[in-house]
């Protein structure tokens, strides 16, 4: 099951791409309207969002004055704080309640506007953000909903940033133009990329990188992928005997070119723990696939206690972001080589210099993926007594 979160500021068009996900199959979860559940008459939540906020929220007929309450707790961060800590844990357990009933194999969506405040987004396999310019957020509400301008901004300001949404998220939909042109980018979305990793999910397989043409000029959000992927890994395996997750390999070291691939490395106290079902429970739940038989990395130097060396390798899902999951000893040979190389080329710039170089010889050569990376090699052995010298030089440690 696809689990994939909508957010956006108040008037960017979030619920109109949740709707559209909802008519392509998804089942939708809307905060929103489990939020106004939690607070109807009888409901014990509302009972303490009187005591807190006074009578003054709450209609004749007993119900919320919703208007009433947001003119409190938008001017105001600390209400605000106490609204959250009310609401938030019904919310939250009524989500998961209805989340858990979504038939296997379907796409679970949850349309959530602190998607990101929260940090809630690190429990979805994808996050979409939903954006408009301010002037036209709060025309749409002033205009189409009959909302006061002044609270309207208000609101606005206390929502997370389009900068802090974007960091979070996986997906941007500009919807600075038509409901239709909104619509079709859902669509597109829906067709290429969250419909077929759904369908990988359900039956287990994992994406490949491309058998060439693989390598790629260095890619701006490589960085940011490599964070998300990282903060997401770290949250499923919360309360796992994991010692870190770190993003490694090439496109861990900013400017050098690189196959197109997210490298994470889990550190594990034991590697033994990785064959343990919480944590195969955990990694599946969290969308990605273990490939058996790639248990063993070529040790460096050559003649190293290959001991030192094995693994246990999982695949990502997701057909518009290849990920590669190395499992690790923490303290292991194979474990701290993957750290020392991401730091020593990203600090040396001669070094990086040279590995891109041999990177462009080899893909002259033969761009065929497998050969390539097996070309390597010999650069590699090289370079590990260099990159030994530097951390004995410099103090590195593992981080």
């Amino acid at each position: 099951m696809l689990r994939v979160g909508v957010t956006g500021g108040i008037g960017s068009g979030k619920s109109t791409v949740a709707h559209r996900l909802g008519e392509l199959g998804a089942v939708v979860t809307d905060a929103d309207v489990v939020a106004r559940q939690v607070m109807e008459p009888g409901e014990p939540v509302l009972d303490r969002v009187r005591e807190r906020f006074g009578p003054g929220v709450i209609r004749d007929d007993g119900s919320l004055d919703r208007a009433a309450l947001a003119g409190l707790v938008f001017t105001d961060p600390e209400a605000l704080a106490d609204l959250d800590a009310i609401t938030g844990p019904a919310i939250a357990e009524r989500v998961s309640h209805l989340r858990s009933q979504v038939a296997p194999g379907a796409v679970s969506v949850f349309d959530m506007p602190l998607l990101v405040e929260r940090g809630l987004w690190v429990h979805e396999h994808v996050s979409i953000v939903v954006e408009a310019d301010l002037e036209t957020r709060v025309g749409r509400l002033v205009e189409q909903r009959g909302l006061d301008e002044k609270d309207v901004r208000n609101r606005i300001a206390a929502q997370a940033s389009d900068a802090e949404r974007r960091a979070a998220c996986d997906v941007v939909l500009d919807n600075a133009g038509t409901r239709e042109e909104l619509v079709a980018a859902v669509d597109a979305l829906w067709r290429d990329r969250l419909e077929p990793w759904n369908a990988n999910l359900v039956h287990g397989r994992r994406t490949h990188r491309p058998d060439r043409g693989a390598v790629v000029n260095p890619r701006a959000d490589w960085q940011a992928r490599g964070s998300r992927i990282v903060a997401k890994l770290a949250a499923a395996l919360r309360g796992l005997p994991v010692t870190e997750v770190s993003h490694v390999g090439s496109t861990s070291v900013p400017g050098l070119l690189a196959k197109d691939v997210i490298d994470v490395q889990i550190g594990l106290r034991d590697l033994a723990d990785a064959d343990s079902a919480a944590f195969r429970e955990a990694m599946s739940r969290a969308g990605y696939v273990l490939v058996h038989g790639n248990v063993q990395d070529d040790p460096h130097p050559a003649d190293a206690d290959p001991g030192g060396w094995t693994k246990r390798f999982y695949g990502g899902c997701d057909p518009a972001d290849i990920v590669h999951v190395h499992v690790r000893a923490a303290q292991s040979a194979g474990w701290r080589f993957a750290l020392l190389f991401r730091d020593w080329l990203a600090h040396e710039q001669q070094e990086r210099d040279a590995y891109a170089a041999e990177k462009r010889r080899l893909l002259a050569l033969d761009d065929d993926t497998g050969r390539y990376t097996e070309a390597k090699e010999p650069w590699f052995a090289a370079a590990h007594p260099r990159a030994e010298a530097w951390a004995a030089a410099t103090g590195w440690t593992p981080r």
